[in-house]
Formats: C-alpha cells, sequence, structure tokens
C-alpha cells in the first residue's frame, strides 16, 4: 500500500499498511521503541471503503489476512484504532503457536498475575498502575501461553484507556492521539515502560489468576477448579481452534495456578488488593 509499518510486539510481527499517510505516522510515533522486522507474521490494510472516500469523508476499512466483512467502517481520524483492532484481530483469528486467553498480564522477577475480565473490568488501568510500582509490563490485551512450557509470553501493546481511565494516564509516558467519538467513547494508546518493551522476550512463569470486575464494594473469592476452567475458555479466543495443546494448556494452567475472583471500587483499592494477593502467596 502507499504507507506502511513493520512492527515486532513479542513473538508477533505486523505489517499495517494505509491508503493515507496519517495513521502511519502516528503509529511510528506511538511505537518508536519496538522493533522493525524485515518480514511480518501477519498484516493489517487500512482501506479507503471507495476509491472517492479516500478524500471526501474519508472512511477507513480494515482488512488483512483475517477481516471481518460485515464490520462497519471507522473514520480516518479514527485511523489508530482501526489498525489496532486490525492487529487484535489477525492474533485472535490466525495465532496457533500460543493458547490465547484475553487478559491483562503484569510480573515480579520470573512470575506473573493473569487478570482476565470482559471489557470494563478495568484489568487494563490495573497493568498500567501496577507497571508504576515495580511491576513488569506483559500485556493488555493477550496474555500469550506456551502450550510446551506453560510460560507467559510478554505481548506488550500499548495500553488502550478508555473514558474515566484517562485522567489515570501517568506523567511523562507516551500517548497516541485522543479518539473522540468511538464505540467505546474517548480512547487512548499509552506506550507501556521502555524496560517492558526491552524485555519483551523474557517470559514469566503464571503464579496467580484474578478474575477482577471495577465498580464493586470490596470482596475477594476464591474459585473451584471447574469455576476457573469455564471461565478461561470463555476468555480463550483460540482454545478450540488449538485442539489437545490448547486442552492441555489450559487444564495445566488451571491446575497449577490458583485463582480468585477480585471486585474493587477504584484503582487505588484494586492495586493494593492485588498487591496483598501477591505477598500471601
Amino acid at each position: 500500500m502507499r504507507h506502511q509499518i513493520t512492527l515486532r510486539v513479542g513473538p508477533v510481527g505486523f505489517r499495517i499498511g494505509s491508503d493515507w499517510h496519517a495513521p502511519i505516522a502516528a503509529l511510528d510515533a506511538l511505537y518508536r521503541d519496538y522493533p522493525r522486522p524485515e518480514f511480518a507474521d501477519y498484516s493489517v490494510r487500512l482501506e479507503a471503503v471507495s476509491p472517492w472516500r479516500r478524500r471526501v469523508r474519508p472512511s477507513v476499512r480494515v482488512a488483512g489476512d483475517y477481516w471481518l466483512p460485515d464490520a462497519s467502517p471507522l473514520p480516518l481520524a479514527q485511523g489508530v484504532l482501526a489498525a489496532e483492532m486490525g492487529m487484535n484481530l489477525q492474533v485472535a483469528l490466525g495465532h496457533r503457536r500460543h493458547l490465547l486467553l484475553h487478559a491483562a498480564v503484569v510480573a515480579r522477577g520470573d512470575r506473573a498475575i493473569l487478570m482476565s475480565g470482559v471489557s470494563g473490568a478495568g484489568k487494563s488501568t490495573l497493568a498500567l498502575m501496577l507497571s508504576q510500582r515495580g511491576w513488569r509490563f506483559l500485556g493488555d490485551e493477550f496474555a500469550m501461553i506456551d502450550p510446551d512450557t506453560g510460560l507467559a509470553h510478554p505481548f506488550p501493546r500499548p495500553v488502550s484507556l478508555k473514558n474515566e481511565s484517562l485522567s489515570l494516564i501517568p506523567k511523562g509516558y507516551r500517548t497516541g492521539p485522543l479518539l473522540t467519538g468511538t464505540p467505546k467513547g474517548d480512547v487512548r494508546n499509552v506506550a507501556p515502560p521502555a524496560a517492558a518493551i526491552a524485555a519483551m522476550d523474557e517470559p514469566a512463569r503464571p503464579a496467580l489468576l484474578i478474575f477482577p470486575r471495577f465498580g464493586f464494594p470490596s470482596a475477594l473469592s476464591g474459585l473451584a477448579p471447574t469455576e476457573t476452567f469455564m471461565r478461561l475458555t470463555q476468555a480463550s479466543t483460540n482454545y478450540v481452534a488449538m485442539g489437545e495443546a490448547g486442552f492441555r494448556a489450559l487444564t495445566r494452567l488451571r491446575a497449577q495456578v490458583p485463582a480468585v475472583a477480585l471486585d474493587y471500587p477504584d484503582g487505588e483499592a484494586g492495586v493494593a488488593a492485588v498487591e496483598a494477593l501477591w505477598e500471601a502467596l
């Protein structure tokens, strides 16, 4: 395509092409510290829905190796969001080297916490806040579990914060443009600490599974193995596609890693609860 960039995030390389320069320039700034490989695993294309829509009310269609034919296009002002959605889609639909869980991951030393929940559970905000307290940020979109070793491999994409969480962006962190009027409200991407990017080839062993819920009175409860298994299958985008390897990886995670459900009213309370759980391991 006319404009393109190649990026590597953890074990995955992307080539992102665009009919417009602006989204690529914004990605180049946001992903400034990431490796630029010669080859990529997946391609993402930001295409005009028709030739005249390149200039008149420009509208972006997300395509690539994998795409959703019925997905609605986005305005050009949300081109970065379109690229991020395209990268997520390639991994969710095409990646088979790791068991994928929709989760944020942070680590201390060589041990990791996986925080899995639906959109709005606060896992991205918790991961970013913990990264300010000495935790290593491994990712906030996918936990990538090696089916052979059980290790969590980092996938430290920029953190996507929304609406009220935008006020929690740390000073000095590099950010993408503020995207208003998206399907999820106001969104801004925050680049993770440079140390997290530099260490993105260093996996960690899962030591704790947390299923958080934001905006509820503080509460903590253990989860039975059957409940944990069900929640993990719901959180995985490729568990079925991986077949026996995915089943083994998920059952090992369930059997070896303690799991809890955590309700918390605000970010500070959530961080305090996570660190208390860690100290109790």
